[in-house]
């Protein structure tokens, strides 16, 4: 760092044009001297003021971590969130003197700390003089000077390191650098001028101070649902998270910003194009890396990125989704995971999504090139957008899984979830509105439109309820209900903003066809109905092609292993059975365990196509997990896992993941084969660290069996 500024009392203006320099130390203070800045200073009388001891308050019982909810933060230094203020004891050699003695408190951050760019901030203790941060003192006793300073709402985040400077008769004192009067100033959503601010208590402790998540999965007739550690306080946490920024190349003066801040990160948290924190990998081989579906939470993910330099091994939507929220809280700035069912993943840019069919009914997979997503996840967060028209403020959508780029990077948002509802966001409008439109293409190679299903994509948006383990349904915050003027007239407005959409509407066929719901679980046989309802007075022969497909969350197909032609009479209510054996689709599973059935056919007297889609998730055997002990803060507890195999197979290539907020940092353990029918244990000792309600979560992960949770909760006494 270069040296500081030296500051002239006299006039403000000097502050950022003068240079000082520290030498030995007296008494733990800086003894260097500058020139004298004030011919005033030269008739001082008396014992000069000098800094005996600088105490930064930082404990957690004390007052600023409390008042500033920084309590949690597993960290030896003071951290405040701007725009709020914070207190400092200074104790000088003798009382001071405000008549006389003349002190100013520095923050400085960055490599070259400049005033006028905000990098350099002295802090004076009267009201004659004062900078851009507020000083006052707030209480004086004997020797010991109590000083209150208050960050500007919009200062920088990040890491300051904090001098004291006093003038003598020689000059000016300044303390030496000291690692234990480092703070770190977080954005503030509890201030009302900052930027993130957010006026709602319940929904700051869920957004901000919260480290239990839970991300939904699944499909949205069967919905599941991920335990997930933040670990927004844990050790280390803070500067991995101040180390993203410093990795980007972020200039300094944008971190005060969460719209840059923000933008940055969501490019930053993939390694796509600029050596960021995760790897992305739908192969399902995971030989150089950790399984996503085995990670358990964010800290050692973000403790491997800042410890290496390099980025770690793998992700998919979800862990991008919950790294990068652990960003975000730590940070200050308030935001959840986001969950959409049936996410549109749209190659042409327009707002369909297109599937082709040949002329028979049966799907053209060569040639569909738009997917469906089972879920993607992505993230809101939530700050004012003065850069946007009124009433663009409030929720945003950042997604950092790498799928389209923007500016040359892969990188998305943020984006107002008010402006995507009304219509004037077409990327993420087509992920939740997006119609489905089915082509039949002929012989010749024309393609004519023949269905339009406008109501499968963004069949429900969710997230965690705020301070309890339930879901919240948000999908009205992201359109309109389907099928309504409203939500005809934001795809009709989306068309200004360049996005295109299929103006055809063919007729319905009078035959529908009903997939029903199913919960299987992994290695079992069942059987799939198909019901045809005939809307018609007539009689009606469908021609049916069945195809069962083990397919990746992405809509992606891995292998197809059912294929099945029916032909019915359809009178009403008509069902037809097929059945699904698991020794076909075992050997071909893919992690997340989902079959995809496309049934596709032609009405044979109409001509109509019919066509209905279900995505079936496997449920996967459970892990047990219990807890054991006093459950209070430094007493011992035990944690056993217990997991027995149901297959005719051994499992090999076994890892086992646990943690819990506040009571473990991640564990790991390695089983190279769990034969079939048998069942492990595996016992761990840990000492709680804090008080109040938590769970520890545990995954079971191998090549042959994905996604294996199990979780218990507890509550810690003091």
């Amino acid at each position: 760092m270069s040296e500081l500024p030296t500051m002239s009392f006299s006039d403000l203006s000097l502050v950022a044009n003068q240079q000082s320099s520290c030498g030995n130390t007296v008494g733990g203070a800086c003894s260097g001297l500058s020139e004298l800045t004030n011919q005033g200073i030269l008739g001082f009388l008396g014992g000069f003021l000098d800094i005996v001891d600088v105490d930064m308050m930082r404990m957690p019982n004390e007052i600023n971590k409390t008042q500033h909810h920084t309590t949690f933060y597993n960290s030896d230094s003071l951290i405040v969130r701007r725009g709020q203020e914070f207190q400092v004891k200074i104790t000088f050699n003798r009382p001071y003197k405000p008549a006389s003695d003349k002190f100013a408190v520095e923050f400085v951050i960055g490599s070259t700390p400049q005033y006028s760019k905000g990098t350099y901030i002295p802090v004076f203790p009267t009201q004659e003089r004062q900078s851009s941060w507020a000083g006052r003192i707030t209480n004086t006793s004997e020797n010991t000077v109590t000083m209150g300073i208050t960050p500007t709402p919009d200062c920088i985040v990040g890491k300051y390191y904090m001098y004291v400077a006093v003038v003598t008769p020689f000059g000016i004192r300044r303390t030496r650098k000291d690692d234990s009067r480092n703070l770190y100033i977080l954005f503030n959503p509890w201030a009302s001028a900052d930027a993130v601010f957010l006026d709602d208590e319940t929904e700051r402790q869920e957004c901000v101070m919260n480290e239990m998540g839970i991300i939904y999965h699944g499909a949205y007739d069967d919905i599941a649902e991920r335990d997930w550690n933040y670990g927004q306080f844990n050790y280390g946490v803070l500067d991995a998270c101040l180390y993203i920024m410093d990795k980007a190349a972020m200039p300094i003066t944008n971190r005060g910003d969460p719209i840059k801040v923000t933008r940055k990160a969501s490019a930053m948290l993939n390694s796509h194009d600029d050596e960021g924190v995760l790897v992305g990998n739908w192969t399902g081989d995971y030989t150089y890396g950790v399984a996503p579906t085995s990670w358990t939470g964010s800290t050692e993910i973000l403790l491997s990125y800042a410890t290496s330099k390099m980025p770690v091994c793998y992700a998919q939507c979800w862990v991008y989704a919950a790294v990068f929220n652990t960003f975000l809280r730590c940070l200050g700035i308030p935001s959840r995971v986001v969950t959409n069912y049936y996410s549109a993943h749209d190659n042409d840019g327009n707002l369909k999504t297109d599937i082709i069919l040949h002329d028979n009914g049966r799907i053209d997979r060569n040639r569909t090139k738009d997917s469906i997503w089972n879920y993607h996840c992505w993230n809101e967060c939530y700050m004012s957008r003065p850069d946007l028209p009124a009433g663009f403020g409030g929720w945003q959508v950042v997604d950092a899984t790498p799928q389209e780029t923007s500016d040359g990077m892969y990188r998305c948002g943020p984006a107002s979830v008010q402006a995507i509802k009304h219509g004037q966001m077409c990327y993420f409008l087509t992920g939740v509105n997006s119609d489905v439109v089915f082509y039949s293409r002929s012989k010749e190679g024309t393609m004519e439109p023949v269905k339009v299903n406008q109501t499968h994509v963004g069949r429900m948006v969710l997230t965690k309820a705020p301070g309890d383990v339930t879901r919240r349904d948000i999908t009205d915050q992201y359109k309109f209900p389907e099928g309504s003027k409203e939500e005809r007239t934001v795809l009709e407005k989306a068309e200004e903003f360049g996005c295109q959409r299929e103006k055809s509407n063919p007729p319905d066929a009078d035959v529908d066809l009903v997939l029903p719901t199913l919960e299987v679980t992994v290695g079992n046989d069942f059987e799939l109905s198909l019901e045809f309802i005939n809307r018609s007075d007539q009689r009606r022969v469908v021609d049916i092609y069945i195809s069962g497909s083990v397919v990746y969350y992405t809509g992606v197909t891995s292998t197809e292993f059912l294929e099945s032609s029916v032909v019915p009479l359809c009178s009403p209510g008509v069902k037809e059975v097929v059945v699904v054996e698991s020794k076909n689709y075992m050997k071909h599973l893919v992690e997340q365990a989902n079959l995809n059935f496309i049934a596709t056919g032609k009405v044979k007297e109409t001509g109509q196509i019919v066509t209905a889609m279900k995505v079936v998730t496997l449920h996967n055997p459970k892990l047990s997990v219990e807890l054991s002990g006093g459950a209070r803060v430094s007493e011992e507890m035990m944690a056993t896992v217990e997991f027995t195999n149901p297959f005719t197979f051994g499992l090999e290539g076994v890892y086992i993941r646990m943690e819990g907020p506040g009571l473990m940092m991640p564990k790991s353990k390695y089983y190279s084969l769990i034969p079939a029918g048998s069942t492990l244990t595996w016992t761990e000792y840990f000492s709680p660290l804090r008080a109040g309600s938590t769970r520890v979560m545990v995954t079971l992960d191998c090549p042959a069996l994905r996604q294996v949770r199990g979780q218990a909760s507890v509550t810690i006494q003091p």
